[in-house]
């Protein structure tokens, strides 16, 4: 079995998702139950995906699991330019979660691949 800890994907991935937990904050509060919640979901599936398909016995069944977070990973990617576009982020902030999400997309992607 895998540990899913000793992974760099994994902890970029959770740590993504407190700056986005910590980010939401700043919403408008009539996103709590629309953006918010869609980016809260969309950032934490990454790692918690990847981290069950760590739990698998085969490397098809762990692959599966990384292609799962992978999409999340782009769904966060266009809440991130969305957010963005609605001026709920900054130009800056934009450019530094838009670099992490394609790192950790680049990553995931790779891991795949190698499976």
């Amino acid at each position: 079995m895998r540990n899913f800890r000793k992974y760099e994907v994994w902890k970029l991935s959770h740590e993504l998702v407190i700056k986005v937990y910590d980010l939401t904050t700043t919403f408008p509060s009539s996103e709590k139950y629309q953006l918010v919640t869609q980016m809260q979901r969309a950032a934490y599936s990454i790692p918690s995906n990847f981290s069950e398909g760590c739990g698998r016995q085969s490397d098809k069944d762990f692959n599966r699991f990384i292609q799962i977070a992978l999409g999340s990973a782009h769904e966060l990617e266009y809440f991130f330019i969305l957010a963005r576009d609605l001026c709920f982020i900054s130009e800056e902030d934009y450019a530094v979660l838009d670099i992490e999400v394609n790192e950790i997309k680049k990553k995931l992607y790779n891991l795949g691949k190698k499976l």
